[in-house]
């Protein structure tokens, strides 16, 4: 994607020192746009933690990099020991996305299985690292070419009027190495010349919405607006949202979607008015190994003051407000589980599915081979 006409990934190696890691610290956006490098692996924790960096798929890609760095680092006498114990370090930043776990053991297994001398491993983390970054782009872009067909389906039939679509937080291009899951249909559709039109959740209490896919898709033109979070259901009552697109920071193999807080809700507010609310992720946000989702999933609690301040531009200079009674208490429960049988379909680089376990595994049959109820 491309910030103000120069193209940018949201996490790559420095040009002149690949032993550093660069990404955009997407706390300061949109009122600045900076680049912050990641040298250890504490650094790398902090940007996961503290959402210098966010998105299923911009975790999964960091924590690949965080293991790159965690093997430059590694003492020679103990290398695989040092590397699975920063991989537990990074593991523990953020407890609900799967991409994060994903990429640490991918590391682990491809470094594990090098028969040679640091250097070897080294470099193999640095590979590794690289080829989960290329794969989410690349799976991001297939996404958005399957979901281009829904997009084009509503259009077709609107006979040209803009396709009035619904997202929640940000899962664009800044929650991923590139394209986004979300957005990545929208953007295919812009580029393609239909007319599409979309309304950005707030997403209280962080605002990704507002901060971040406002400012994406505002930088790749494409017309929106953005609403407080609780509009959704009245717009769909009005006839005024043709198809509701979120991401996923987990979903079951059963079809059960992990998302930002407040997802549920638009998709209740969807199947009572009978508008499409579709979910899109790359493979690598399934859990292979989870069934129920409500049950099962972990929630990540966060700090309450994300609910009691809020920060934004202040004349000129960039400010935290406190909105509530100093001494009242909050909880800030970041995600929320959408039960498959409100989902109409899961978007994938392989195509789209009903979100149930059949459908999954139609798509991904070779998940089949083991027992997935039983296995580990």
């Amino acid at each position: 994607m491309h910030v103000y006409g120069e193209h940018y990934r949201t996490i790559w190696m420095k040009e002149d020192n690949p032993n550093v890691v660069q990404i955009i610290d997407q706390r300061h956006l949109p009122h600045k746009f900076v680049v912050e490098n990641l040298v250890t692996v504490d650094d790398v924790s902090a940007a996961i933690k503290d959402m210098h960096v966010r998105g299923a798929g911009l975790i999964g890609a960091t924590a690949g990099f965080g293991m790159y760095i965690a093997a430059l680092n590694a003492p020679a006498d103990s290398f695989m020991e040092s590397l699975a114990a920063d991989g537990e370090k990074l593991k523990a930043t953020r407890p609900t996305a799967v991409n994060l776990a994903w990429a640490v053991e991918r590391q682990l297994d491809a470094v594990g299985a090098v028969t040679g001398d640091v250097h070897t491993k080294i470099q193999t983390a640095r590979e590794t690292a690289q080829a989960i970054a290329d794969e989410d782009a690349d799976f991001c872009r297939r996404i958005g070419e399957h979901g281009l067909a829904i997009i084009k389906k509503i259009s077709q039939r609107k006979n040209g009027a803009p396709v009035n679509i619904l997202t929640h937080c940000n899962a664009g291009w800044l929650a991923f190495v590139d394209y986004g899951s979300a957005t990545a249909p929208m953007y295919a559709a812009h580029d393609k010349g239909i007319k599409i039109h979309v309304w950005v959740d707030e997403t209280r209490p962080r605002n990704q919405g507002a901060r971040l896919t406002a400012w994406e898709l505002g930088q790749h033109g494409v017309p929106h607006t953005l609403i407080a979070d609780n509009v959704g259901g009245h717009l769909m009552q009005h006839g005024l949202v043709d198809l509701v697109i979120t991401g996923s920071d987990r979903t079951t193999y059963t079809g059960d979607v992990g998302n930002k807080i407040g997802t549920y809700l638009k998709a209740l507010a969807a199947y009572d008015n009978g508008v499409p609310f579709y979910t899109a992720l790359p493979s690598s946000t399934f859990d292979w190994m989870m069934r129920d989702g409500i049950k099962e999933m972990p929630i990540e609690q966060r700090d309450s003051t994300e609910v009691k301040y809020i920060r934004g531009k202040v004349n000129g200079e960039i400010k935290q407000v406190l909105l509530t009674p100093k001494d009242s208490p909050a909880a800030n429960y970041a995600f929320d589980v959408t039960p498959s049988r409100l989902v109409t379909g899961l978007i994938t680089e392989r195509g789209i599915c009903e979100a149930s376990e059949e459908g999954v595994l139609g798509l991904y049959p070779e998940k089949r081979k083991k027992d997935v109820n039983n296995d580990q």
